[in-house]
């Protein structure tokens, strides 16, 4: 399944410099950063599990990846994914794998295809006390650049309910029209952007 998480709309303005209003930086020396992205690794697998049961699970009763998956995909391709962490704590990431096809198949669920140019964007999550403060439209922004600055990759595509087609439009992903995956009685639309150029993204909301 690869169902985005509902998105927090408003984007926030990111302080990597301290958790602390108006502490310096070097107060913070041997302390965790209070703000960092950095690719996941299977060691995250259960992190990332648990904000997508309590975002999807609960929700529409389906996960987009499960535990298994996670491993698989973290594993295999590390590098295609993006977490945000504070203070140690996962509190939001993208999940993505390489693709070979022009659209969206039901095997594109599961598999990474270490030949193609594309990657599928399978879940982007928010931690639920974190949502509506803009975190998931930074960590697209984030993301976006990250893939930019992989020769490889082309281009993202990914598949959202109709309601979060709008919020995708706003990174640059264009409709593509309905996909061909059905996940019982949920139809999704099929949305895609280049990621050429994206390498020298800069954004106010921090990125």
């Amino acid at each position: 399944m690869s169902t985005q998480s509902p998105p927090d709309l408003e984007p926030e303005a990111l302080d990597l410099r301290s958790g602390i209003p108006g502490a310096p930086s070097h107060q913070r020396r041997h302390t965790l950063p209070a703000s960092e992205f950095r690719c996941l690794t299977p060691e995250d697998a259960a992190s990332v599990f648990e904000i997508e049961r309590e975002a999807f699970i609960s929700v529409l009763g389906i996960c987009p990846l499960y535990l298994d998956e996670v491993k698989y995909f973290l594993t295999l391709c590390p590098e295609l994914s993006l977490g945000w962490f504070q203070e140690g704590r996962l509190v939001a990431f993208i999940i993505g794998s390489l693709w070979d096809q022009e659209r969206l198949t039901q095997e594109s669920l599961t598999l990474h295809r270490p030949g193609g140019h594309t990657v599928h964007l399978h879940v982007l999550a928010v931690h639920h006390a974190c949502q509506r403060q803009g975190k998931g439209s930074t960590l697209m922004w984030r993301y976006l650049h990250h893939l930019g600055s992989q020769p490889a990759v082309h281009r993202a595509v990914l598949m959202c309910e109709d309601r979060l087609v709008p919020f995708y439009q706003r990174f640059g992903f264009s409709l593509m029209g309905p996909c061909a995956i059905t996940l019982g009685s949920l139809t999704f639309m099929e949305l895609q952007c280049s990621t050429q150029g994206n390498g020298s993204l800069r954004r106010n909301s921090g990125c």
